[in-house]
């Protein structure tokens, strides 16, 4: 299953559910991200280029333009994880849409972020009336598609949001949303 223990843990609870599997990331997708966290760099005095699709290399230092390296990047996104409830509301249209689809489908929502977060993340979601299950992963999504796709095998539809293209094979029939 997942290389992470953590995230394989939380990947087996989900087997109870006979309802079709809805993965949906949270952040840009259920929670804003890319919205606020330029706000909230400056609020720390940095800025935010978009030259890559990558947060390391795009960060930089507001009085000297210095992009930052890889360990500063995770302090700063550790922060705002850390505060995200100040910062991150849900995206516009999202609860009207999980609303539709409750009932019909076992909507779970995924996270890359480290474990420690994840309490922070819970309380948030929950207090902003998403109660759906949340798995966190410390590993690149795309790793993480092929296990929820295994562990679901030959019981579940499974849809995503945007799956990664290298991981679309992994997952054999996807059901699309309009059908569940």
């Amino acid at each position: 299953m997942s290389d992470d223990p953590e995230t394989a843990r939380q990947i087996a609870e989900l087997a109870a559910d006979d309802r079709p599997l809805l993965i949906l990331d949270v952040d840009d997708v259920v929670l804003e991200f890319i919205r606020p966290f330029p706000h909230f760099l400056k609020s720390r005095g940095f800025g935010l280029t978009l030259a890559s699709f990558r947060l390391t290399g795009n960060i930089a230092e507001t009085a000297s333009g210095r992009l930052i390296e890889q360990p500063e990047v995770t302090a700063l996104l550790g922060d705002f994880f850390d505060a995200q409830a100040d910062w991150q509301s849900v995206t516009d249209g999202a609860e009207q849409a999980l609303a539709s689809l409750d009932g019909r489908a076992e909507i779970v929502l995924l996270t890359a972020m480290p474990h420690r977060h994840r309490a922070a993340r819970r309380a948030h979601l929950d207090a902003l009336g998403l109660p759906y299950p949340l798995l966190t992963t410390e590993m690149a999504k795309a790793r993480l598609w092929p296990s929820c796709a295994v562990a679901k095998a030959g019981r579940w539809p499974l849809s995503t949001t945007s799956p990664p293209t290298s991981s679309r094979r992994a997952i054999r029939s996807p059901t699309s949303i309009s059908s569940i």
